[in-house]
């Protein structure tokens, strides 16, 4: 393997001169207009398609048969043989930035969204002045439906799915809830039920597994909706997130792995797969599918310490290494023209808005400010990507490097300061890009201290800059940091430049008003227009101590009881 990756690295180098040779420093290169857009004329005679997206939720980029896994994924494994494969594809490494992408086409620095995600108590959700991709659609006449999980903020009912662009909404508003009850708790004592229809609580959909609630759900769907009128169903799984729940029936089949936690998530991975095919069977039997896009896309990388594999990427979800941010990927459609393909092209989860765009005939112009690009041709005819690099993150809050500096970023760039660019083969990490091991699959079993069985950098801590040619050294294994200088600055330049159109942080203080006893034992909007705290951000807690004076002896009465109970629970 060592020989593989040096022997094409000098390849790959060459590949690289050219971006390389550019004027990195030419005004007007960050913000460069997206991909292609078209509007209806330009497809004649040809209907709009149908879209469908999938998006699951922490699997692992090895959690797929197509990718050698010992998970059953028979649908997936199908659908993208017959369709095409997305094997430089990228996403965010946690769930509301990549949500958040892929709804507005647009990097985290110019949403606001770029630390951490929402958490259930802040009142923060996606920018109200974004024209999501949903709403853009809406606009092209297309019926526009959700299923499945949210994450992009509540606290107001301006922020809900049915006012940001769907017709119909049937999932959770939060980020973690469980499968049968639908309850989740944001600390101790701080639970409530959430299951939402519409803008209203689903107290009456309890007990039924998500997975399969959500499948009955866009059959309905299909069932009722008019096969010659256009429809974007965006299909967002809660599987394979935590908690390990499925039913038991998928356990069986994985009854021998040793591992329990790898046992149950390779259960719901294939519950998932299975839901899949019913989903491709509903297009199929009501009219859709010859004229439909099927878009697959896992949010983030797997969480192997709860049974998920990036193997043999380094990483896992939350880091900015690969196994955190490269994603599966594929396309599926009768539409495509050069079928059963891979494709190496670069592509980032922000092109979907503009490639879908393109699909529908909306109109996209410069004043959508997208990040994305129109990726159909590339997809679709094995065109190259007008993609050539990729902002992973730039995040001011994340916990700063201890061995990072100013100096030691050339006086061009603070290298304490949390940092991922893809430019070319090139790819940047800076500060402190998480968890850095290689995980094979099945290290950790079901006694203390066993998953420590695994490949681990010594000296990872002591950095504050990392380089790694992508294309030569996927996994990367080899830090090209010392040795090409010259790329580091060319990168570091790409990070400043980006940097100056990032607009503040938002992320707000937890609002005690959120805690859903408040508020009839559900998750939902606590806050009406008048008492928005949206626009607050990190750097206004001198401002938010006076408006929030009112609330001081509720919030402290909450901070007193949450201590009571962890002490007792200790």
């Amino acid at each position: 393997m060592a020989f593989y990756a040096l022997s094409g690295f000098s390849l790959a180098s060459l590949l690289s001169f050219g971006y390389l040779s550019w004027d990195w420093m030419k005004p007007g290169l960050v913000g460069d207009s997206p991909g292609e857009v078209s509007d209806k004329a330009q497809f004649g005679n040809f209907r709009p398609p149908h879209i469908i997206f999938i998006l699951t939720d922490d699997q692992g980029y090895h959690d797929v048969g197509y990718h050698g896994s010992d998970i059953q994924t028979p649908t997936l494994d199908r659908l993208a043989a017959e369709g095409v494969k997305l094997e430089n594809y990228y996403v965010q490494p946690i769930c509301t930035p990549s949500r958040s992408q892929l709804l507005t086409g647009r990097y985290q620095i110019h949403t606001g969204l770029q630390h951490s995600i929402i958490r259930p108590r802040q009142p923060n959700c996606l920018p109200l002045d974004q024209v999501t991709l949903p709403q853009k659609l809406q606009e092209a006449g297309y019926a526009t439906h959700m299923v499945g999980k949210w994450h992009l903020g509540f606290y107001k009912k301006e922020c809900l799915p049915t006012r940001r662009g769907f017709d119909s909404f049937l999932g959770s508003l939060t980020g973690n809830v469980d499968y049968y009850t639908y309850d989740n708790c944001d600390g101790p004592g701080v639970c409530g039920f959430d299951l939402h229809e519409g803008e209203n609580v689903a107290w009456d959909k309890s007990g039924k597994y998500s997975t399969l609630l959500y499948t009955q759900r866009v059959n309905k769907i299909l069932a009722s909706h008019n096969p010659k009128d256009p429809i974007f169903l965006y299909i967002a799984f809660q599987a394979v997130h935590t908690p390990l729940q499925s039913p038991k029936e998928y356990i069986y089949p994985y009854r021998s792995m040793k591992n329990v936690a790898r046992r149950k998530y390779a259960a719901m991975v294939t519950c998932m797969d299975e839901a899949v095919k019913n989903i491709t069977w509903a297009l199929k039997k009501y009219g859709y599918y010859e004229n439909s896009v099927i878009i697959f896309s896992s949010d983030n990388g797997g969480q192997p310490f709860s049974g998920g594999s990036n193997w043999p990427l380094r990483g896992r979800k939350g880091t900015y290494w690969e196994g955190g941010i490269r994603a599966i990927g594929f396309v599926h459609s009768p539409l495509i023209k050069r079928k059963r393909k891979i494709s190496k092209a670069l592509i980032h989860i922000t092109d979907w808005y503009p490639t879908l765009a393109y699909l529908s005939g909306a109109n996209v112009t410069q004043a959508d400010r997208l990040d994305g690009y129109n990726v159909w041709h590339t997809i679709s005819e094995g065109k190259l990507s007008p993609r050539k690099e990729i902002l992973h993150s730039i995040d001011p809050l994340y916990n700063h490097a201890p061995f990072g500096s100013l100096a030691k970023g050339f006086n061009i760039w603070n290298t304490a300061v949390q940092a991922s660019i893809r430019v070319g083969d090139w790819k940047l990490l800076t500060g402190d890009p998480g968890y850095s091991d290689w995980i094979p699959p099945q290290t950790q079993i079901n006694f203390p201290g066993s998953w420590w069985n695994l490949e681990r950098l010594s000296n990872t801590m002591k950095k504050s800059v990392w380089l790694f040619n992508i294309t030569a050294d996927p996994f990367e294994r080899y830090d090209m940091s010392d040795k090409r200088p010259d790329v580091v600055k060319k990168l570091l330049l790409r990070l400043v430049n980006y940097n100056k159109t990032a607009i503040p942080v938002r992320f707000p203080a937890e609002d005690p008003r959120a805690n859903p006893e408040l508020n009839g034992g559900a998750w939902g909007p606590w806050l009406t227009d008048e008492e928005d705290w949206g626009a607050e951000t990190e750097f206004d807690k001198t401002k938010t101590k006076k408006k929030k004076c009112k609330i001081c002896k509720l919030r402290s009465f909450f901070r007193k009881l949450n201590t009571r109970i962890m002490s007792n629970r200790i």
